[in-house]
């Protein structure tokens, strides 16, 4: 789906050229309802043009820098020589993704997708997160709380996280997590370094995944899995520390997991 308001001075959009003339080229912005832009022949490319044909071909994707938004006369000017090849190659990029996470939002919520909610979903999205698919990414790593503030129902948020697990391939994630362990008995030091060996020992892990067990300060413990997977180092983390838990427990001690460090007064 299409926006349907209006781009912003200095944004980077994606366009198609449509029409070709000797003054300059007529560009469909690619992301909004039909909106047309044109790049004045001086914006095409730097210094003297002999033949703009030269530079610009129909029906090619193009990235241009918007110069002047004129909603009364619904005028876009438009440069393409204001764009250099990296902003190009990154800005298609985002363009594909963002496609992409179109995609999957429709198939998500399905006939409830009208492009009214669509435009009414999507700028509270891009407000947080930048693009649709950052968002998308986040509800892999971030689940339900990705979407707070929404004005989507329970059953429309699981829709999406269980879309973006089906499709979001992130890079190799860092998560970690803390253990307080304690052991009040005469050998507590020797059962905690036992609880600790005996979960690296007895968890196997993929090839693909690391994992450090790192002393923080009494009585904490860090544990860092990175793994090519949210779901399985998530997995990871909780099995670790359960197993970590369950040790020390049984050796007369206690353990608490806990995502967030706990700050010291003398941290």
């Amino acid at each position: 789906m299409k926006y349907s308001g209006w781009p912003e001075v200095g944004e980077l959009v994606v366009c198609q050229v449509a029409e070709i003339e000797d003054f300059g080229v007529f560009c469909d912005l690619q992301e909004y309802e039909e909106k047309r832009g044109l790049i004045h022949i001086s914006e095409v490319a730097s210094g003297w043009i002999k033949n703009i044909r030269d530079h610009v071909k129909k029906g090619h994707l193009v990235v241009c820098k918007i110069l002047t938004v004129n909603e009364a006369n619904h005028q876009i000017d438009l440069s393409l020589k204001d764009v250099n090849d990296h902003q190009r190659s990154e800005r298609i990029q985002e363009w594909k993704n963002e496609q992409k996470a179109d995609k999957w939002l429709e198939l998500a919520l399905g006939s409830d997708l009208s492009a009214d909610r669509f435009n009414k979903i999507v700028p509270g999205l891009l407000d947080i997160y930048g693009t649709l698919y950052a968002a998308f990414e986040r509800a892999v790593i971030d689940g339900k709380s990705t979407f707070d503030g929404t004005n989507l129902t329970d059953k429309e948020i699981d829709s999406i996280i269980s879309i973006a697990l089906e499709n979001v391939s992130l890079p190799n994630i860092t998560i970690s997590g803390y253990v307080d362990l304690e052991c009040p008995t005469p050998d507590g030091i020797d059962s905690i370094r036992n609880a600790l060996k005996s979960a690296e020992e007895e968890i196997s892990l993929p090839p693909d995944v690391e994992l450090d067990l790192i002393y923080v300060g009494s009585p904490e413990y860090l544990i860092k899995i990175v793994a090519p997977d949210y779901k399985l180092a998530e997995s990871l983390l909780e099995t670790y520390a359960n197993h970590i838990i369950t040790s020390i427990t049984d050796h007369g001690g206690t353990g608490k997991f806990h995502r967030e460090r706990n700050i010291d007064e003398d941290s």
